[in-house]
């Protein structure tokens, strides 16, 4: 039999207390607080300057709390130990978080533009003063909170979810300033749905790019950041390495991406280094030159491989 070793790797992206996201639950409760408190205002502002705009954005504002709700409460599970049947313990859970913030951002973008429709087909009469005053509070707080929430959005998905709701949130704010301006100015009434329809089409291509990234990790792809026939490459460059097989990697979640191998060594190399040496070699190879929080590797002498494949078979 081959003999199965286990050696593991951290990487300074990664909170050694938990996962990539955790470090910024204090930032994601400000952001919950900040999108709380403008969709009170905007639906305020909607309904007395009677702006699709404005009710759109505050509807948005109510699915990025929810969004934010899950994103923390991800964070909470993601951090909880392992288990003897959960040997990764809940650290897929924010990946789920941003699924689900997916499936949101659809769902009110798909909303918004039905709105948009509607009020083309029916105008109503809107208050282009009130708009840019509730328009310029919603872009203000929106900022913010992107400030908050922009470093953790290059490190986690579920960060990144939190992240593209508000700021969704932030151009639709702009759009119902812009709309608001052309209604003072022109008079045009139009101007209102046409910006509901900007913050609806605007929500969806990033949402696509995040759902494709979270469906990536839950269908274990390799890491975007790293190159399998690279790795590959640099296993074989190693004094005595014959093959590699069963070559695996993909993300249990943001900042933790894993690998496993395989690798056949001459029996005369293996006699004269031991296993612990080549070991310490793979190891330094990966942890140098990728992007890797935690490897498994099969050490096999010449034609295991064979013996292997009869025996799953």
């Amino acid at each position: 039999m081959g003999a199965g070793h286990d050696h593991g790797h951290a990487h300074s992206h990664a909170p050694p207390t938990g996962t990539a996201a955790a470090a910024y639950q204090g930032r994601l409760r400000i952001a919950l607080g900040i999108t709380l408190t403008i969709m009170v205002v905007e639906i305020v502002g909607g309904l007395a300057a009677d702006s699709l705009a404005l009710i759109a954005d505050a509807a948005h504002m109510a699915t990025d709390a929810v969004g934010l709700v899950m994103a923390l409460l991800a964070i909470h599970f993601a951090n909880r130990p392992p288990s003897t049947n959960r040997t990764f313990g809940y650290a897929r859970a924010e990946i789920l978080a941003a699924l689900a913030n997916c499936v949101l951002l659809l769902g009110v973008g798909g909303y918004v533009l039905y709105e948009a429709i509607e009020r083309f087909v029916t105008p109503a009469e809107t208050r282009g003063g009130l708009m840019i005053v509730f328009g310029l509070i919603g872009l203000v707080a929106n900022s913010v909170s992107l400030t908050l929430l922009m470093r953790g959005q290059k490190e986690s998905l579920n960060v990144r979810g939190a992240f593209l709701e508000v700021a969704a949130d932030a151009l639709g704010s702009f759009a119902v300033l812009v709309s608001a301006a052309v209604i003072l100015t022109t008079g045009w009434q139009g101007a209102d749905p046409v910006a509901s329809l900007v913050i609806g089409v605007m929500i969806v291509p990033r949402t696509l790019k995040l759902l494709r990234e979270t469906l990536d990790v839950l269908l274990e792809a390799a890491p975007k950041n790293v190159d399998m026939a690279e790795v590959r490459a640099h296993i074989l460059a190693l004094d005595g390495v014959e093959d590699v097989h069963d070559l695996h990697a993909w993300t249990i979640t943001s900042g933790m991406p894993v690998l496993s191998a395989h690798v056949v060594v001459s029996s005369e190399v293996l006699s004269a280094i031991g296993h612990e040496k080549l070991l310490h070699e793979l190891q330094g190879c990966l942890g140098d030159h990728f992007d890797v929080a935690h490897c498994t590797f099969q050490l096999e002498p010449s034609g295991h491989a064979e013996h292997e494949a009869r025996l799953c078979h």
